[in-house]
């Protein structure tokens, strides 16, 4: 009994270690290391209709590309002008990218300040637009306060390689569900649905899907803490 208590902490510490000495790949990097072959492929996709190729090179991207890697450290603007980086946020943080031309569902706004109210304690929520400050300004007013909302001028960030990589490789609207090392753990596309779909059924789609994403973000933290644990 003694040697396989023995070999389990062995084991645990080995791999713990192992984990904390992995090289970290950055999200700029590993996507700027595929981009070309996924772009060119999904864009025959699209013109040929195959949209469940497209759907699977885009899922192949975040599962064997985007997940894992970590988010670069980058600076973006509050709506008070001032400039923050990522690395400001010590908790998980749910990242959406999102832009003033893009029309949210009927739900999609109630959904997010919904989930928002209830777990933000444990998980930063961040709204990334890519606008104009006005706009930005405009468009935050439906947000919950719980919602940090930050923006980004590319006319001012002509030079910066991460903002090109997030909103060129995977579009927006687009959740990035991140832990505190800034390891993305998922990466989900907005709840496509009609446009003219009822309040409830919209509600409920995106609301299940930030969902899915927060509880992932708390399994994998609740996983961490276990077996922090168990090193003691």
């Amino acid at each position: 009994m003694g040697r396989k208590l023995l070999y389990l902490f062995l084991l645990v510490t080995f791999t713990a270690l192992s984990q904390d000495n992995e090289p970290r790949v950055l999200f700029s990097k590993a996507v700027g290391e595929n981009i070309r072959s996924y772009t060119h492929k999904s864009q025959d996709a699209f013109t040929n209709g195959e949209y469940e190729r497209a759907k699977f090179l885009f899922d192949s991207l975040i599962n064997n590309v985007i997940n894992g890697s970590y988010l670069d450290n980058f600076k973006v603007k509050k709506l008070s002008g001032r400039k923050i980086e990522l690395d400001h946020f010590k908790k998980p943080v749910f990242l959406m990218t999102y832009a003033s031309w893009c029309a949210p569902g009927k739900g999609e706004i109630p959904a997010l300040n919904d989930i928002a109210k209830q777990y933000h304690k444990e998980i930063d929520f961040v709204i990334l637009f890519w606008d104009t400050k006005k706009k930005v300004r405009k468009a935050s007013k439906y947000y919950n306060r719980k919602i940090t909302i930050l923006y980004i001028d590319e006319k001012e960030n002509v030079h910066d390689h991460i903002i090109e990589r997030m909103k060129h490789s995977v579009g927006f609207p687009t959740s990035f569900f991140i832990d505190e090392d800034k390891r993305i753990i998922d990466v989900r596309r907005g709840v496509l649905h009609p446009y003219d779909e009822e309040y409830e059924v919209s509600f409920e789609l995106n609301h299940s899907s930030f969902l899915k994403g927060i509880e992932l973000l708390r399994k994998y933290k609740k996983g961490e803490e276990i077996l922090a644990e168990k090193n003691k």
